[in-house]
Order: C-alpha cells, then structure tokens, then sequence
C-alpha cells in the first residue's frame, strides 16, 4: 500500500482529538477531507483503526498499537524537513501539570526555559494526577509533571523533585490552641476540607493520615487549592495541602501549621512520558533542563 503523511497525520489527530470535526481544524482540512483520508488509510490496512460510538471515533487495539508508531513517522518527518531547510527543528511542546505545580512551580519553570529557547512554543494543560496520566498515555501530552504515582508499564515516571504536604488550620481552631504535642487521636473527630478523589494531594493524605483516622469527616472535596485554603482560613474544618500553596496564607497569618511527626507527609512529583514517545531534540531539551 502506498499511505500518505496526511493519512497518518489525521489518523493521528482523531486519535488526540476525539472527532473527525475537531480534527480536520488540526490538521487546516475540510472535514470531508479529513474522512476521506482516513476512510483511504484503513481500506488500505483492511481494518479499521477506531470504534464509531456516535459522532465519537475511540482507538480500537490496532489503533492503539499503530498511534506510537504513527507519531514517531511524523515526528522524523518534521526534523527531516526542517533539517533540509537548513533550520533548527522547532520546539513545540504539550505540557501537562496538576494543579499544585501549574499554580506555584509552571509558571517560573516555563519562563526560564523560555529565556533559553525565545522560539518555543509551549501549550500548557491543567488537571489531577489521573487526567494528567490518561492525557500522557492517550498520547495527547508530550510530558506531564505529576504529584501522584503513575503503575502504568508503558508511561516512564522520572524523578523530578521533593515536595512537602501540611496539616493547616485556621489559628482560632481547637487543635491550634492545644498547649502540647498533637497525636493522631487528636483528629478523630476532625472535619477535613480536601482535594478531590485522584488528585495527588488526596492520594497522600489516604495513604499517610486515612491508616490512623478510618472514620475521618471529610466535609468537603473541592478541585482547587485556593478555594480549600480559603474556607479553612475562613474557620471551617483543616485541610493536608502542599506547604507551596499553604506559604502565602501562613505569612498573613491566617493559617498556621500543625506539628504531625507521625505522618510521612514529602512525597515526589514526577515527570512522565510514554515509553514509546518520539523523543525530539525539544522534548529533550525541555526533559533536560527540568533535570538541570
């Protein structure tokens, strides 16, 4: 058979992008266009490559195991061509960040890295740990920098840095008044205001505090930061946050931290990318200097 770049190149964005509509904006073709090709690509395969759930095309097995392959084809294609042009390949990047690291570390991160390349293009995508992990394995993301853990054999979690949690509480709560050292048993019967199921954050505090308070009252679940942090300041309940997000509130003095020795509260975050990811020079650069 005799494919085309273009093929590969919608197959590709369906794959990213969910529709066949979405997809043909991607890739600058009309949506008949876009049909059409791929329609070509799998009478040329003799299988198809996607489910059809509606107007929603999902990657079936062998769309799964050709997407890698695929990205890898048009990955080389663009260095090849822009090598043949005399240019430096171009550096446009799909990063992802769960909400801590997009909030308090991103930002500088990004700004430094685009000191030393003006040129970068850099597109940034916000979530928890498990959209970040699903974004990264659907291939929708070059490289996403987690706080949680990641078991998934084709996604690659490299070590990036330490980060630390924190019991906090407004300074007019009971326990911030005990005059002695806190015990586990002190948060019994505590209300907690927490980060949501599959975040990070929540993933350290079931596995570190839920082991010694199995009955905890978790009031509240909310999917950012500020909005926990501002309610407990408010007098509401105590929250086990990142120590990042926690540090403009203690300095006003409208949260304060609460000695938890007992609790193992660091914990890593991580860059992840899959293992079958084609890695050009500008994913390399930035994996590097996130490293450096």
């Amino acid at each position: 058979m005799r494919m085309t770049l273009r093929q590969l190149a919608v197959f590709v964005a369906v794959a990213q992008e969910g529709t066949v509509t979405k997809a043909s904006e991607a890739v600058r073709l009309t949506q008949s266009a876009a049909s059409m090709a791929l329609a070509d690509l799998e009478d040329g395969l003799g299988a198809p490559l996607f489910d059809r759930l509606g107007k929603r095309l999902q990657l079936n097995d062998l769309g799964r195991f050709l997407l890698p392959q695929a990205l890898e084809i048009l990955g080389r294609c663009d260095a090849f061509e822009q090598a043949a042009k005399g240019e430096l390949q171009s550096v446009d990047l799909r990063i992802g960040a769960t909400l801590t690291i997009s909030d308090y570390l991103m930002p500088d991160l990004m700004a430094d890295f685009l000191k030393l390349q003006p040129q970068a293009h850099l597109q940034l995508q916000v979530g928890n740990t498990r959209q970040m992990i699903e974004a990264v394995n659907q291939f929708q993301l070059d490289l996403a920098l987690i706080e949680g853990s990641c078991h998934l054999p084709q996604l690659q979690c490299i070590h990036w840095r330490d980060d630390e949690l924190a019991v906090c509480c407004a300074p007019e709560h009971a326990l911030a008044k005990l005059n002695r050292p806190l015990t586990p048993q002190d948060f019994n019967h505590i209300e907690w205001i927490l980060r949501e199921e599959g975040s990070g954050t929540r993933e350290v505090f079931d596995h570190a505090i839920l082991r010694d308070i199995q009955d905890a009252k978790i009031r509240l679940t909310l999917g950012h930061n500020e909005a926990i942090l501002k309610i407990v300041a408010g007098g509401l309940g105590m929250s086990c946050i990142s120590k990042l997000a926690i540090e403009p509130l203690l300095h006003s003095g409208q949260l304060v931290i609460l000695e938890t020795p007992f609790w193992q509260l660091a914990r890593p975050l991580f860059m992840l990318v899959h293992r079958q990811k084609y890695q050009g020079p500008g994913l390399k650069a930035f994996i590097t200097f996130c490293n450096e």
